[in-house]
């Protein structure tokens, strides 16, 4: 694990050094503060079942500052530093609350000097690279995101990055800390291999990932080892009639353990029907599931290990401008194998350019112990600030 004053010394190093190794140096800064003023409700049985508070009021406050610095032409250093602060009325908790590194990250760079029962505080560094550019790709080095896959609510191929499309409070993507390669064959063709050193180093993963356009169609296969898995994949995205038309899918593969092996996948079609109205689907198969709910593996997603407990989901979603400063949003996650899912109901209001206010609410259904049972219908009061 990475020693929180080796990094501060490293970082301070490549500051006050680039003068010496670059003929001018340039930055920029930019950042947001965004705040969630959130009441939960959650079920009676799963109250009584995990000891919960039946309702608990949290604020949820995050200030994310984005330096970048240039040095010269070719490199560029590209920091993503977050504090964290949440306050609960009850000490009820069920998901993790607390950001913690994650399994894609070698280095631990989050502290929590307050963290105490209702109250807690957190640092963590998001994103922290190096990138290298030439004639024909370029180099990148340290935490950062890798954008894979082409769907808008689930990325199968995506397995750097992946997010829960239920935590309405998450707005970032996890960094991962990797090596990556890009490097450009053609116009809208490139080939992009990854990294991602483990302690172990025997428990690594990487992969490669090679995209190209045909027509109105942009495609892409991909290959790698993940958790020790062989996991092969592709994608595409383009338009048909007007409308937005998407797909990717893998195949994840144990060679020891036939019976593991899976396939993951997704369609989706979206189209802006009218100038103010805009539609989208979303289908995903999750071959790594369960269809029986007795067999959910409740311990790995609390954990933040997966995203999803079953096989079958449909997502609809749909935006109305109803004003040029405010819009409507609602969307209906479901499950189609247990019948649990949610509805969500989003205003957003700009009052400026860079500040908005947002009020939205989750409100989960499903019978008792489907996958959506275990989460807390939510009413929160958003505001955001970007500087």
């Amino acid at each position: 694990m990475l020693n929180k004053r080796i990094l501060k010394y490293t970082f301070y190093f490549l500051l006050s050094t680039s003068n010496f190794l670059f003929s001018q140096v340039e930055y920029d800064f930019s950042g947001y503060v965004n705040n969630f003023s959130i009441y939960q409700k959650f079920n009676k049985s799963l109250a009584e079942e995990y000891e919960l508070d039946n309702s608990q009021i949290l604020n949820l406050s995050r200030a994310r500052l984005r330096p970048v610095f240039y040095f010269g032409d070719d490199f560029r250093l590209n920091v993503e530093y977050e504090i964290v602060s949440l306050y609960k009325n009850t000490s009820s908790e069920l998901f993790q609350t607390v950001p913690q590194k994650t399994s894609r990250q070698l280095f631990d760079l989050t502290w929590t000097p307050v963290n105490e029962e209702k109250f807690s505080i957190s640092h963590f560094i998001d994103r922290l690279y190096l990138k290298y550019a030439f004639g024909k790709g370029n180099v990148t080095l340290g935490r950062q995101r890798i954008s894979w896959g082409t769907g808008r609510v689930w990325n199968p191929t995506d397995l750097f990055n992946p997010i829960n499309p239920a935590s309405f409070s998450k707005v970032e993507k996890d960094g991962a800390d990797v090596i990556a390669l890009k490097y450009f064959l053609g116009n809208f063709t490139d080939l992009n291999l990854v990294f991602n050193p483990n302690e172990k180093i025997g428990n690594s993963n990487f992969g490669g990932r090679f995209r190209t356009n045909i027509g109105e169609y942009d495609f892409s296969v991909m290959a790698g080892n993940f958790e020790n898995r062989i996991v092969t994949g592709a994608d595409f995205a383009g338009n048909f009639f007007g409308a937005g038309v998407r797909g990717e899918g893998i195949f994840s593969a144990d060679e020891n353990k036939l019976d593991q092996n899976f396939v993951k996948y997704i369609l989706g079609i979206d189209a802006q029907v009218s100038r103010k109205l805009y539609l989208m689907l979303e289908y995903q198969f999750n071959g790594e599931g369960k269809t029986n709910k007795d067999n959910y593996e409740l311990d790995r997603l609390f954990k933040g290990e997966i995203i999803n407990l079953s096989k079958n989901y449909i997502h609809f979603n749909s935006s109305y401008q109803y004003h040029p400063l405010l819009t409507f949003t609602f969307s209906n996650n479901t499950n189609l194998n247990d019948g649990s899912g949610y509805l969500s109901l989003i205003g957003n209001y700009s009052a400026t350019e860079d500040f908005y206010l947002n009020l939205g609410t989750q409100f989960f259904y499903g019978p008792e112990n489907s996958e959506y049972w275990y989460y807390s219908t939510s009413i929160y009061f958003q505001t955001e600030y970007y500087f």
